[in-house]
């Protein structure tokens, strides 16, 4: 079952920590990205035969969508794909759009899965990583959603906070247990070039905590989980009565997708390709000529480092058998591995490897030529 992703690139405004490919100044060219992402489903109607299993609205700020807008592309993925039963279908949400008529309406589309970025549950953070949104509407918009019926939500919060204490932090964990979500996705802090806060560290106006800090967090974290109730499926995400996010799970285990707009990338097992991150040069040249994509062929070496870079961040590993198609380990590689195995980061089964806990904390990558 295959997947498609669209990138939305609006935002009302810039967080500082945040590098992905978005604009805050969209509205004068709005309606054309939104007709170009349709025509881009059209276009690339005949690069899936699989039947669609998961769609996902990612960003930018997805939930800045308008009712025509969302209409526009579902029915367009409807009328040029065929669609299997119980189609996962995800929009990343901000808490300031979460209201009774955007819930209605997204329910209405048949969005059945929320993603919505907390980020924090200390106010003081909120400000400096410049959210629109303050603690108690975060808090707010989850209720309000799972009121209205959304029983598949995913909270993102982060560690590793500049004078983001360990009481601080446990306390927070206590937050998000008390929102009863199915899914929590934990994100490191990292700094950028080119944000905001890179330029706000380099002042010296904001300190980054160390390593150690940031691993003691993960692992508070990890243990906390696992004692309420959520399993570690993937270095970042926790699920729930296996609650896991069919769209990202499927990104790990290799599984094709289409990723439809500016930025977005596409993964078909042999190749990937990507789309020009200039919004207008993007909706000024669908349909028109390539020059708004790149894509390449995957070498076998390639192809080894995608399987072991994603197979080993999740709870399925990495397939022996995905191995042996690649032509198996060289005599290097089977030392190199041998050694993660004896130091107790990987795990060996009848039919995978897969990352101890302590492999986890260290997020081993096992690539060619990288031993």
């Amino acid at each position: 079952m295959a997947g498609i992703y669209t990138h939305i690139p609006f935002c009302k405004q810039r967080c500082t920590y945040c590098d992905f490919h978005f604009s805050t100044s969209f509205e004068v060219y709005r309606e054309a990205v939104i007709k170009a992402i349709s025509q881009e489903l059209i276009l690339r109607k005949n690069e899936i035969s699989e039947k669609i299993q998961t769609i996902y609205f990612g960003g930018g700020t997805p939930s800045l969508l308008l009712k025509s807008e969302i209409e526009l592309i579902i029915n367009t993925v409807k009328n040029n794909f065929i669609l299997g039963q119980n189609v996962e279908i995800t929009l990343e949400a901000n808490p300031e759009d979460i209201s009774i008529e955007n819930l209605i309406l997204w329910k209405e589309q048949g969005i059945n899965r929320l993603s919505i970025g907390l980020q924090s549950f200390k106010e003081s953070d909120l400000t400096w990583m410049n959210r629109s949104h303050n603690l108690a509407e975060g808090i707010k918009s989850v209720k309000l959603a799972q009121s209205y019926g959304f029983k598949n939500i995913s909270v993102d919060i982060m560690y590793g906070l500049p004078n983001l204490s360990s009481k601080e932090w446990k306390e927070h964990l206590q937050s998000v247990l008390a929102l009863n979500v199915t899914h929590i996705s934990a994100y490191c802090l990292t700094i950028e070039p080119k944000t905001a806060l890179f330029q706000e560290v380099k002042k010296k106006k904001i300190l980054p905590v160390n390593d150690e800090v940031q691993s003691t967090q993960f692992e508070e974290m990890i243990e906390f989980l696992a004692l309420n109730g959520y399993e570690q499926y993937e270095i970042s995400n926790f699920a729930r009565d296996e609650q896991y996010s069919k769209h990202n799970s499927n990104y790990w285990k290799g599984v094709p997708f289409l990723g439809i707009g500016p930025s977005a990338h596409s993964f078909d097992g042999t190749y990937r390709r990507w789309n020009i991150s200039n919004n207008t040069k993007y909706y000024k040249n669908v349909g028109l000529n390539d020059s708004w994509y790149e894509e390449e062929l995957l070498s076998i070496e390639d192809q080894w480092n995608e399987l072991f870079l994603t197979g080993l961040r999740t709870k399925w590993g990495v397939s022996k058998e995905k191995i042996s198609l690649l032509g198996g380990f060289s005599e290097e590689e089977e030392k190199c591995i041998n050694n993660y195995i004896l130091g107790g980061e990987i795990l060996e089964t009848s039919t995978v490897f897969l990352l101890t806990k302590k492999g986890l904390l260290f997020r081993l990558a096992f690539c060619r030529c990288d031993c």
